[in-house]
C-alpha cells in the first residue's frame, strides 16, 4: 500500500490486549489512521497488572512469565525496551520440585542443563538444540496459520515428526522419570490430556524457547508490555480509548476496517446478524477451552521450599511425576477435577523487587479445570504447594481468588476461564476459528484475537497477521 493511499485510511481494534495492540501498531506502521477502543479502565487484557490483594503488591492479572513475548518475531522487531520493557531472568527458567525433596531444575545453558538432567542431559539437548539455536526460524513459522509453503521445509519437518506425537510418546526418549516429570510440566502447559496428538509439541516450544529466549518476566509486571505497546502506538500516531464498551459494529460507521481482539461468539454478537448463515453457524460452533482457577497471593516471605533451587527460578511446577500430571490433565479434558491438580506457579518478586513491599513478596498460582467450572480449588492448590512448600500458608497476608467466571468478569474474552482463546487440539489448529482464520466474509471487518493463528500466548503475531490481511485488503 503507497504512503498517499495509507493516508486516507482509517481503522479501529476493539480491543487492547497484546494482539490488538499489535494490530493496531502493524496498521499504524503502513501509515494507517488507527483508534483502539478498549472496554476496560486499564489496556493490556490478559497483560494486565494490578493491585489485586493489598496496596503496593502488584500482581500480574493473567500473564507473567513471557517466553512467547521475548522471542515474538513482531515484538522483538519494535523499540520496546525504549518504551520501558526490561526483561528480567531469574537464574534458571523452571524448577520442578518431587516428593523426595529435590527439584528437576530446567537451566538455559544447554551445558548447564545436560550437566543437570544426567543420564538423560545428551537426549535432551539433541531434542531441544536444533531447535533453540534456529528459534528467530522456527518461531517465525510456527506463529503463523499452517501453510505449504516454508522456506524451511527440514526444520518444520523435524518440528513435526517430534511434536505431532503425544506427550506420552515422546517422553518414552528419556530414561529418567525426573526428565519426564520435567518435559510433562512443559508439556501440559497445552490444556491438551498428555496421550493427545500435539501435546509434545508445547513441551518441545517451550523447552527451545527456555533455551532461545528465555522464560523472562518484566520488571514492574506484564503491564509494562501493554505500556511500551501503546507508547509505540502513540508514537505512530495511533489512539487507545479505554472505559469505550463496544457492543455492536455498526456503531463504528467511519472506519475502512475493524479489527476485533474478541472471541468468535463475542464477534457474532457485536456483528448482530452482518454475517452469512453459514459462517454464523461455524462461528456458533466454535469450541472453548479448558478454564484455569487462579490464586494471586501477597506473601510475608518467600515460599518455603523444601527444595531450595526452586528460589533460582521465576516458575515452578508442581505436579510430581508425569504419570500424576498425566492424570491430573486426563482429568480435566473429560470435565473432571483433580484432587491433586497440575499447579503452575510464578513467584516473581524474588527476582523483581518493584512487585511488593520491602520484605515482602507475591504469587500467583492456577490449575486446569474444566471449561465455566464452579468447583472450589483453592484447598487443592494450596495442598499442592504445601506437598512442596510445608508451612506456605503460614506465609500467606492475603489472597484473591478467581473462579473462571471471575475471570470472565475482569477480562470478556477468557470465556469460561479460557486462556488460550479456544480448545489447541487437531481440528482447531486448522480451523482456527474458521478456513478463513482472520477473515470474515464481511471485507472490512476482521478477528485478531487468540482464537485466530496461532493462539494462545503473548506474542502479538494473531494481531499482527490479522493486521497484514486488512492491509492487503485495503490496499486495493
Amino acid at each position: 500500500m503507497s504512503a498517499m493511499s495509507a493516508k486516507n485510511r482509517r481503522a479501529c481494534v476493539i480491543g487492547a490486549g497484546p494482539n490488538g495492540l499489535a494490530a493496531a501498531i502493524a496498521l499504524a506502521q503502513r501509515g494507517v489512521s488507527v483508534d483502539v477502543f478498549e472496554a476496560e479502565a486499564q489496556a493490556g487484557g490478559a497483560a494486565r497488572t494490578l493491585e489485586l490483594t493489598e496496596p503496593g503488591f502488584l500482581h500480574d492479572f493473567g500473564s507473567a512469565v513471557h517466553p512467547l513475548a521475548a522471542g515474538s518475531p513482531f515484538f522483538s522487531s519494535l523499540p520496546l525496551q525504549k518504551h520501558g520493557v526490561e526483561w528480567i531472568h531469574s537464574p534458571a527458567p523452571l524448577a520442578h520440585p518431587l516428593d523426595d525433596g529435590t527439584a528437576v531444575m530446567l537451566e538455559r545453558n544447554f551445558r548447564d542443563a545436560e550437566s543437570s538432567l544426567g543420564q538423560d542431559g545428551k537426549r535432551w539437548r539433541r531434542l531441544m538444540q536444533p531447535f533453540a539455536e534456529r528459534w528467530p526460524d522456527l518461531a517465525g513459522e510456527i506463529l503463523q496459520p499452517l501453510h505449504v509453503f516454508t522456506r524451511h521445509p527440514f526444520l518444520l519437518a523435524r518440528f513435526g515428526l517430534a511434536g505431532f506425537p503425544s506427550a506420552k510418546i515422546l517422553a518414552h526418549l528419556f530414561r529418567s522419570e525426573r526428565t519426564k516429570a520435567l518435559f510433562a510440566g512443559l508439556a501440559a502447559h497445552s490444556f491438551l490430556s498428555l496421550d493427545e496428538p500435539l501435546s509434545a509439541a508445547f513441551g518441545i516450544i517451550l523447552g527451545a524457547a527456555a533455551h532461545a529466549a528465555g522464560w523472562p518476566i518484566p520488571r514492574g509486571g506484564a503491564q509494562s508490555i501493554t505500556n511500551a505497546l501503546c507508547g509505540h502506538l502513540a508514537a505512530l500516531g495511533g489512539t487507545v480509548k479505554t472505559s469505550v464498551r463496544v457492543e455492536d459494529l455498526a456503531a463504528l460507521p467511519d472506519y475502512d476496517a475493524i479489527l476485533c481482539d474478541v472471541t468468535p461468539h463475542q464477534l457474532l454478537r457485536m456483528a448482530r446478524g452482518r454475517f452469512p448463515t453459514g459462517y454464523t453457524r461455524r462461528l456458533a460452533k466454535y469450541r472453548y477451552g479448558p478454564g484455569v482457577f487462579k490464586v494471586d497471593y501477597a506473601l510475608y516471605r518467600p515460599i518455603p521450599w523444601k527444595a531450595a533451587e526452586c528460589l533460582r527460578a521465576a516458575t515452578v511446577h508442581l505436579g510430581g511425576s508425569f504419570q500424576e500430571i498425566a492424570a491430573s490433565e486426563y482429568d480435566m479434558s473429560h470435565g473432571r477435577h483433580s484432587e491433586r491438580p497440575f499447579v503452575l506457579l510464578s513467584q516473581p518478586s524474588l527476582f523483581d523487587a518493584t512487585r511488593a513491599p520491602a520484605g515482602k513478596h507475591i504469587a500467583w498460582a492456577y490449575c486446569h479445570v474444566p471449561n465455566g467450572s464452579t468447583v472450589d480449588m483453592l484447598e487443592a492448590i494450596e495442598s499442592q504447594i504445601e506437598r512442596f512448600a510445608p508451612g506456605f500458608r503460614d506465609c500467606i497476608l492475603a489472597r484473591r481468588v478467581f473462579s473462571p467466571s471471575a475471570l470472565q468478569k475482569m477480562d470478556a474474552n477468557l470465556i469460561g476461564g479460557d486462556i488460550s482463546g479456544g480448545a489447541m487440539d487437531l481440528r482447531q489448529l486448522f480451523f482456527r476459528p474458521t478456513w478463513r482464520h482472520y477473515a470474515t466474509p464481511a471485507r472490512d471487518i476482521f478477528i485478531c484475537s487468540s482464537s485466530t493463528p496461532p493462539g494462545g500466548g503473548v506474542h502479538g503475531m494473531c494481531g499482527f497477521h490479522a493486521a497484514q490481511l486488512a492491509i492487503s485488503r485495503l490496499s486495493v
